[in-house]
């Protein structure tokens, strides 16, 4: 079963995103597999202290995204495969390394300067 007990809420950006990006985040690691299941809406509302609609939505959009199976009164389990693993991590550092070039040109910082930084972070 995917664990949440490693997940903490932060005060950014709406819990269900939160919740999201965690199962993603252990897709793109390796540690959660295909057809692991996952906690109920009910048991992780109860668990992280949340309104069971945000899990219910959270879990709705990892449904579209084809990341989760559910069927009604059944458990809710991963559907990975190596492509969506790869698509996970993609999507993931896209979105990071977005955040990372954004932050970065607000403060003004020349590109050149950007990548000898990410090289010094890199190394270290």
């Amino acid at each position: 079963m995917v664990s949440f007990e490693e997940f903490i809420l932060e005060d950014t950006g709406p819990i269900y995103l939160q919740i999201i990006r965690y199962i993603k985040q252990g897709i793109a690691s390796g540690t959660v597999g295909d057809q692991e299941e996952i906690p109920s809406r009910r048991a992780l509302s109860a668990l992280l202290g949340v309104n069971p609609n945000t899990i219910q939505k959270a879990y709705h959009i990892l449904e579209e995204e084809g990341v989760i199976s559910s069927r009604s009164g059944a458990k809710s389990y991963t559907c990975v495969d190596k492509e969506m693993v790869e698509r996970i991590k993609r999507e993931l550092l896209e979105s990071d390394t977005g955040s990372w070039i954004r932050a970065m040109k607000q403060l003004g910082m020349a590109k050149e300067s950007a990548l000898r930084l990410a090289e010094s972070l890199w190394t270290d």
